[in-house]
């Protein structure tokens, strides 16, 4: 799919993992990422540069976490880093804030309001009246402001939620930022009804979040599924006033889900970081070789034959649902102990305690490791692992359960949010499916798909490798950032050929 015309669109994010070198010469240095929305980021502006796309990008220009670091360049190539931009697709947002950071978000509120505040105002000062964008697409609270702009400006805009996190900021701390709130204040959303300019500013604050999906002309959640689950009243950690918004935008016609996808580095043919690279009619030979890689390196009994089970995501207890598994932990590991299950934990998070306790506790060690994210080892763990555990309560979209079957590695889900809308649990017989999904949120039905994966792990090896080729083939065909970059696309000419209707804030006494 390509644009019937060519629009200029600008993408506003704060974070990205790299950006395609014909769009300036310190392109593939520009590298800082926090989570997912760097890498969707990234991926959608390679697909729209290489489908011909008039795209530009604005994020912060994080000196520090660039890689090649701008300080080390001689006089005449910093120059020379400096010239390229203005001219190229790139627009970095300057200020000192950004150009000592080592991460992308801070830790402390304060600090990270204070980077949105100054990116935003970098967008909406020099960067947007440099580009002239006919769409400005923004994503999460830390961008909330710019559609309320754009929308009194008369610029389209699209605005995505990755997450239903939100922050509150007074309208005097958006002046103070520099930022002229007056232009564009009628168009924000407030945590109450504002009387006038003077009120908000003093006494109502800013819901950036809400703002951002209320002020936009089209909104989209990174999958269909968590879209209607918000509309339909599910998920109480939802904000009310994020919930109201979206079935506004909803009901309008003015939002959908898309969903994500993994990075194109995650590939078993090509993937640097495993022990041995493979192609799906290599799966059974590539497996076995990684499963052994793996099981030395966490120092797991070493049997091509054990089935492992794979944790990639964030110990979380609040969205992921590790408790999940430590709740059966202990019995799931004893159940199958003749047939040597074993399960790689490589991520962080708060319950990676218990996970420790449990394994001391029991003495698990050789069928049970948990070590600190790292992604070599996490990617060796996809190409490793038979099945892959992702029990989340909620999931905006989520990555891991894509990524896995790429690398042959079956995922065990909860039904919800993305992992609805990627994962199909396994049938063999009707040779469909790419996992196994259970729908009670309880260990008890986490338990229920490891019964079921255990059953597919008994089959014969010509079965299974059937059905692995398979779902390996499909999977790289589904989830991938052409498909994702086509539905984009295809909002944006929604939005370009929709006549322009803007809200009367010059009705609202300044």
């Amino acid at each position: 799919m390509a644009f019937t015309t060519r629009p200029r669109i600008l993408i506003v994010t704060p974070e990205i993992t790299y950006l395609p070198a014909g769009m300036g010469n310190y392109a593939q240095r520009m590298s800082a990422k926090a989570g997912g929305l760097a890498d969707v980021s990234a991926s959608l502006v390679s697909a729209l540069f290489e489908l011909g796309a008039d795209v530009h990008v604005a994020l912060p220009n994080y000196r520090r976490m660039f890689q090649g670091d701008v300080f080390n360049l001689h006089d005449k190539e910093l120059r020379k880093y400096h010239e390229v931009l203005p001219d190229a697709h790139i627009h970095l947002a300057e200020d000192r804030i950004f150009y000592y950071r080592e991460q992308v978000y801070s830790g402390h509120n304060d600090e990270s309001m204070r980077i949105a505040m100054v990116f935003q105002r970098e967008v909406i000062n020099h960067i947007v009246p440099s580009v002239r964008p006919d769409l400005i697409h923004c994503n999460d609270w830390m961008t909330g402001l710019i559609p309320a702009m754009a929308r009194r400006r008369g610029i389209k805009s699209l605005f995505t939620v990755h997450n239903i996190h939100t922050q509150r900021v007074s309208l005097s701390q958006v002046e103070d930022a520099g930022i002229d709130a007056a232009e564009f204040w009628g168009n924000l959303y407030y945590d109450g009804m504002p009387y006038n300019y003077e009120h908000a500013r003093n006494q109502v604050p800013v819901d950036l979040l809400t703002s951002g999906i209320f002020s936009a002309h089209f909104i989209n959640t990174v999958s269909p599924r968590f879209l209607w689950e918000i509309v339909e009243g599910w998920h109480p950690m939802v904000p009310d006033s994020v919930r109201k918004e979206l079935r506004e935008k909803y009901w309008a016609g003015c939002a959908k889900g898309i969903l994500n996808a993994p990075d194109v580095s995650y590939n078993p043919q090509s993937d640097p970081y495993i022990h041995q690279q493979f192609h799906s009619n290599e799966v059974i030979e590539g497996k076995r070789a990684n499963k052994l890689a793996l099981q030395r390196e966490l120092q797991l009994q070493e049997n091509p034959n054990a089935p492992i089970f794979f944790w990639p995501s964030r110990l979380d207890p609040v969205q992921k649902g590790p408790q999940l598994l430590t709740e059966i932990l202990y019995k799931l590991v004893s159940d199958y102990w003749h047939e040597d299950l074993q399960i790689a934990v490589v991520a962080n998070g708060p319950h990676q305690q218990y996970f420790h306790d449990i394994v001391a506790e029991f003495g698990l060690h050789g069928r049970v490791a948990i070590v600190d994210f790292d992604e070599r080892l996490s990617r060796l763990g996809y190409a490793g692992s038979d099945f892959m555990f992702m029990p989340s309560l909620f999931e905006p979209c989520g990555l891991p359960q894509m990524t896995a079957p790429i690398y042959g590695s079956l995922p065990i889900v909860h039904a919800t949010g993305g992992l609805y809308d990627t994962v199909e649990h396994l049938d063999v017989h009707n040779n469909r499916g790419n996992g196994f999904s259970f729908d009670h949120y309880h260990s008890d039905g986490l338990r229920w798909a490891v019964d079921r994966a255990m059953e597919f792990h008994r089959l014969p090896l010509e079965v299974k490798e059937t059905q692995l080729r398979r779902i390996m083939r499909e999977s790289l065909q589904t989830f991938n950032h052409e498909e994702v970059a086509e539905h984009y696309i295809g909002i944006y000419e929604e939005m370009l050929t929709r006549p322009l209707v803007d809200r009367d804030a010059a009705s609202v006494e300044i």
